[in-house]
């Protein structure tokens, strides 16, 4: 039979290799606590994104439809404002035409005449000479 001894030894041993397996599951479940946190935190940071994600959508979203609604408003201004104005602008143009029109005809009367008095300038100044009187 084994001595009080032995047993005793024994005894400490099977309490180390308690201590020891007490002390390695101690480091395992600190080590999946740390793991847990970093994978929680993590998590939080995602739905923070998605929630600031979802958060700028929905702003740029009526952001959007109020960019839309100024851009309609403007269009209706400016085709109301065209449709005012159009006539103006027509009789603008046809009164540009005109007095393109009237320039021409008073630029072929001054050459027409130009060119009657450069054709008649001998016949007038003989005439002119006759009427002084003089040789």
């Amino acid at each position: 039979m084994a001595s009080n001894d032995d047993i005793m030894l024994a005894l400490g041993k099977v309490q180390e290799g308690v201590d020891r397996l007490r002390a390695d599951f101690q480091d395992e479940k600190q080590m999946a606590h740390e793991s847990r946190s970093v994978i929680h935190q993590r998590l939080d940071n995602q739905a923070q994104q998605i929630a600031h994600m979802e958060t700028t959508i929905a702003v740029r979203g009526q952001i959007d439809a109020q960019v839309r609604g100024e851009i309609q408003a403007l269009k209706e201004t400016v085709e109301k404002n065209q449709g005012i104005v159009a006539p103006a602008l027509e009789e603008w143009k046809r009164m540009k035409t005109l007095g393109v029109g009237i320039s021409g005809l008073i630029a072929l009367a001054g050459l027409t005449i130009g060119g009657i008095v450069a054709y008649m300038s001998e016949t007038a100044v003989s005439g002119i000479r006759h009427w002084l009187k003089i040789p």
